[in-house]
């Protein structure tokens, strides 16, 4: 069992590492040095849990994600340990034009000093609506 000074220890490392990785994000540089080469990701098709694995498998995904979203920036942020949910709220620009608003459910862990997985919840049909095939 964690005591809690090592709980209130791994939820400062957390904090830290989804800050620097949000703070990179929102400027679609740099987020990249505190995600783990074995890095699990889930949010691509909400149909298929499989994950994408690998650090640059998920570099690959935000290229692709990063030419749709404008700005960002994190709602709410709750850590635990290793464990952290943050609601981010993005403004997006889709490639037929249509702007939106919205907010992303993003579930994290963190392992050895680095984000280790992410599984996301987002509107999955404002997208395949909004995105060419």
């Amino acid at each position: 069992m964690t005591n809690k000074l090592e709980l209130k220890g791994k939820t400062m490392n957390t904090k830290k590492l989804l800050e620097t990785y949000y703070e990179g994000f929102a400027k679609k540089s740099g987020w990249e040095t505190v995600i783990s080469d074995e890095f699990k990701f889930v949010g691509v098709d909400m149909t298929n849990t499989d994950p994408v694995k690998g650090k640059q498998g998920y570099i690959k995904v935000i290229e692709r994600f990063s030419r749709v979203f404008k700005n960002m920036r994190v709602k709410n942020m709750i850590v635990d340990g290793d464990n952290a949910c943050v609601i981010g709220n993005y403004d997006y620009q889709f490639p037929n034009g249509e702007k939106l608003n919205g907010d992303v459910a993003e579930i994290w862990t963190a392992k050895d000093g680095k984000l280790d997985s992410l599984t996301i919840f987002f509107d999955t049909l404002t997208f395949d609506k909004n995105t060419p095939k």
